[in-house]
């Protein structure tokens, strides 16, 4: 048995598409970063070699569930006879550009290489997590990185700590209708690392420090904003409160990063008083917001220390 194994939730600090491969997959440029919003999975071992997922997710049936995949590939990969009961507890919103189902494939695939005794190498363990999804591998590799190719050639970063203040639009959004439009810029230039963390020298005053996590834009942006209203709303409300903001992935969570736990704690309370005031006018009190949280970015994954190489 294993259990409270965390899945953290990415953030795409910038996102540019700088092409399409001949079989559709979109060429990015990306930094991923870690932050403490996480879901939670239990595993209990199974010795007749079944996989399945016993709690409930709306609107994801258990055979398209990413964490039942990860451990078949898993099995398939090793050999192995034994099987797992998955519990998920989610708390990374579906649909808002986190990651939240990536990072618990990628969980999944570490705690039952650990569980099972299959002793897969990290680098055997992206090869199994790429065709699960473009962001899985980045969550088994453990570390901030620069992300380039479909999101699999990966370079370590060491960024600064840093504060986000996460809020997510009412409203969910299917990555493949992002990257299926043809409206979607494809043909951004490249960047080169050096450019981006020269961009992540925080300053020292009270207000918030626009820069860092603002380096170039993301360019799914554009679409989501178009064809979702709510996040394009929902971007200029908080935009004319003060919190400048940016989409992380194909959306629709919003992220304003800072250099302290106490500007983003203080953001998120105004931001929180304010559409109280205005759902006691309208009786609206969540205010077109799911969710809003202040998030820590991690140095690294909490998971990284158990593949052994």
């Amino acid at each position: 048995m294993m259990y409270d194994v965390p899945a953290p939730a990415k953030l795409n600090l910038f996102l540019h598409v700088v092409g399409r491969r001949d079989d559709g997959y979109h060429l990015l440029q990306t930094v991923f970063r870690f932050i403490d919003l996480c879901d939670t999975l239990h595993f209990e071992a199974r010795g007749d070699g079944r996989i399945e997922r016993v709690s409930d997710l709306p609107g994801v049936p258990s055979e398209q569930d990413l964490t039942v995949r990860a451990a078949r590939a898993l099995q398939q990969a090793t050999g192995t006879r034994q099987g797992v009961s998955i519990t998920l507890e989610k708390q990374i919103p579906q649909g808002g550009g986190l990651g939240g189902g990536s990072s618990d494939a990628a969980s999944t695939l570490i705690a039952l290489n650990r569980l099972w005794g299959t002793s897969l190498s990290r680098r055997e363990l992206m090869a199994l997590a790429l065709p699960l999804g473009a962001d899985v591998p980045v969550f088994v590799f453990g570390q901030s990185a620069f992300a380039e190719g479909v999101g699999e050639d990966l370079t370590p970063l060491t960024l600064p700590p840093a504060f986000y203040l996460v809020a997510q639009p009412d409203v969910s959004v299917p990555t493949a209708n992002i990257f299926s439009d043809p409206d979607l810029t494809r043909n951004s230039s490249s960047v080169k690392i050096t450019d981006f963390l020269a961009s992540q020298n925080f300053g020292t005053g009270s207000a918030q420090q626009a820069a860092p996590g603002f380096f170039g834009r993301n360019d799914l942006e554009p679409v989501v904003y178009r064809r979702y209203v709510e996040v394009s709303q929902a971007a200029q409300w908080l935009s004319g409160h003060g919190i400048h903001v940016r989409m992380s992935g194909s959306g629709a969570c919003l992220f304003a990063q800072y250099a302290t736990a106490k500007q983003a704690v203080l953001a998120e309370r105004e931001i929180t008083a304010t559409m109280r005031v205005a759902g006691e006018l309208t009786g609206n009190s969540q205010a077109g917001f799911r969710l809003i949280r202040v998030c820590s970015g991690l140095t690294e994954h909490p998971l990284r220390n158990w593949v052994a190489r």
